[in-house]
This record gives structure tokens, C-alpha cells and sequence, in this order.
């Protein structure tokens, strides 16, 4: 290919290809934002080099306070599938975390509640995935979205190398050094 059709290719891919790495790079900002002053991140900051009062030489110790919570989360939503349990056993307040999803199928809540006490600390909305990182990946538009996030991915890959492949052509050959690369 001559120079002037790769910079032509680069020039076609680049204006929509902008459009994607403009949104893809704003949500992934915010993603990353969100992730790291997140409520999850500070706890895992937190009890990063704290030692578990739990260990594997006593399962009933964790056991009994799932049986408990499952049965506090019974009380608030009888009857309620279970999609997952998570414990939290480390910080100032061990958590098992309930999260229930609808009978027709699909994510519903997410119960918190205290490994010491039993009692429910708190409940929240739940989702499999935030919608944050569904927007980033496109799969808040569905499978369409995924398709779409497939192409712009390779619509950025094509920008990159003809990109490059322009920079390539058009260094200058008759000097040495990193000035042959950066004219």
C-alpha cells in the first residue's frame, strides 16, 4: 500500500473509531474511579493485613452463622431463590451476605447481614454486574452492544496499526538516532 492510502484507511477508521475511544476511555474512567474509592475497596485496604479470627479448624464457626443469616434473610423475603452467598469474615463487622433473585428469574436483592449478631445491617439493590461495567462492555445495550463493542475494538486495533504503519513510512531515513523515529 502507498503512504497516501494508508493515511486515506487511517483517516476513514479514525473519525468513528474516535467516537468509540471517547466513550470507551470516559466510562473507563469512571470505572476505575468508582473501583478505586469504592465502599469494596476501602474494606479490602483495610483488612488487607488484619488475620481472620476464623480459620479451616472450625467449620461450625462459620457454618451456624450462614444457617442464621439465611434464616433472618427468610424472615424479610420468604420463600426467596438464593443466587449466592458470600462471607466477609475480616474487619470490624463480619458479614454474610445473602444475595436472593426473583422467582421468574433475575437478580433482586443482596442482604447484609452480622456474622456476631444475626441481625440484618442492611439491604440493597442487587445486580450481577454494575451498570457501570455493563456500559463500559456495551452489554447495557445488549447482545447488539457486545457485537458493537467487538467492532470498536477492532476498529481501534485498525486505527493503531495504520497509525503506526503511517508513522513508520513517513520516519526519516537519512538520520540517525532516535531523531530517525521522533521528527
Amino acid at each position: 500500500m502507498t503512504p497516501a492510502s494508508w493515511r486515506r484507511w487511517h483517516r476513514w477508521i479514525g473519525f468513528p473509531a474516535s467516537l468509540f475511544l471517547i466513550f470507551v476511555s470516559v466510562t473507563g474512567f469512571l470505572l476505575a474511579f468508582t473501583e478505586f474509592f469504592g465502599e469494596e475497596e476501602s474494606l479490602r485496604e483495610a483488612t488487607r493485613d488484619v488475620v481472620s479470627t476464623y480459620s479451616v479448624a472450625a467449620p461450625v464457626a462459620i457454618t451456624d452463622p450462614v444457617a442464621r443469616a439465611l434464616m433472618t434473610v427468610a424472615s424479610r423475603a420468604p420463600g426467596a431463590p438464593i443466587d449466592k452467598v458470600e462471607l466477609q469474615l475480616k474487619g470490624d463487622e463480619p458479614t454474610v451476605s445473602v444475595f436472593t433473585g426473583l422467582a421468574t428469574g433475575g437478580e433482586d436483592r443482596k442482604f447484609v447481614v452480622s456474622i456476631t449478631t444475626g441481625v440484618l445491617l442492611r439491604t440493597e439493590e442487587y445486580v450481577d454486574k454494575p451498570f457501570l461495567k455493563r456500559l463500559h462492555s456495551g452489554e447495557v445495550f445488549g447482545d447488539g452492544g457486545l457485537v458493537g463493542a467487538m467492532f470498536w475494538a477492532l476498529a481501534l486495533a485498525s486505527l493503531t496499526i495504520s497509525g503506526v504503519a503511517i508513522f513508520w513510512r513517513m520516519r526519516r531515513k537519512d538520520v540517525t538516532g532516535w531523531r530517525r523515529y521522533f521528527f
